[in-house]
């Protein structure tokens, strides 16, 4: 009853420790991304936070290592996306479908997160940018394999299904810079005109589409679900 018990506490008191740190990590990122992170101090993060500069000390040792922890969130959760799509038990071009979907949902939920990694890697230690790299290249290779084997089905035509991980790694990335909640294009136009360029790129049987039906998405990741047709305002 006690071992139970001094789990259960224990447990408790690790679910608000995360939850402290995703909240100083999040406003965090925020003003990393509004100012820079040489111009953002703990101060002023503690500020937002309406908390003392100590509190912070508690969850994080200093600065760098509360952004080298935003710098990897994206990339984590992009990851997981991707694990999550690769071993669904579906053809390569659902799956394929399923992860353009779910990376794209981690993308706009964590815009901030890849923009701020895009910006600031070079204020990183050297050992800290190989571990995200590391990371980066897991996601290239998941991906790759998808590929090596939609090829080897004949659902695809890859050539170099590595070269053409990174390319598409690369355009779905690229959306995190210039997209805006408030821009011209839907978060569906923006799915479906990245799975009509991916197309291009794989040449599949049959060109890829968002997957309407939400229980072909992986678990954690159901993107379809909250990509919506809404439009924001019309870019300036």
């Amino acid at each position: 009853m006690n071992n139970a018990a001094t789990k259960t506490d224990l447990d408790l008191k690790s679910e608000v420790s995360d939850f402290k740190r995703r909240r100083i990590r999040e406003e965090a990122c925020d003003l990393f991304y509004e100012m820079g992170y040489e111009s953002t101090t703990l101060d002023a993060i503690a500020q937002r936070l309406k908390v003392t500069k100590p509190y912070l000390y508690k969850h994080y040792a200093n600065k760098r290592e509360l952004l080298y922890d935003i710098c990897r969130t994206g990339i984590a959760r992009s990851l997981e996306a991707v694990t999550a799509s690769c071993f669904q038990g579906r053809s390569c071009s659902e799956k394929l479908q399923g992860l353009a979907e779910s990376v794209l949902e981690v993308i706009f939920e964590h815009q901030k997160f890849i923009v701020v990694y895009t910006r600031e890697e070079k204020n990183l230690q050297p050992d800290e940018v190989r571990a995200i790299r590391d990371q980066r290249k897991l996601f290239d290779h998941q991906l790759a394999e998808l590929l090596r084997e939609g090829d080897q089905a004949g659902e695809f035509q890859v050539s170099d299904p590595l070269l053409t991980a990174n390319t598409i790694g690369g355009v779905v990335t690229w959306i995190a810079l210039w997209y805006s909640p408030d821009g011209k294009r839907s978060k569906l136009e923006i799915l479906t005109h990245t799975l009509e360029m991916i197309s291009k790129v794989v040449t599949p049987k049959t060109p890829l589409h968002p997957l309407n039906n939400r229980s072909q998405q992986p678990a954690q990741y159901s993107g379809v679900a909250s990509i919506s047709a809404k439009r924001g305002k019309a870019d300036e």
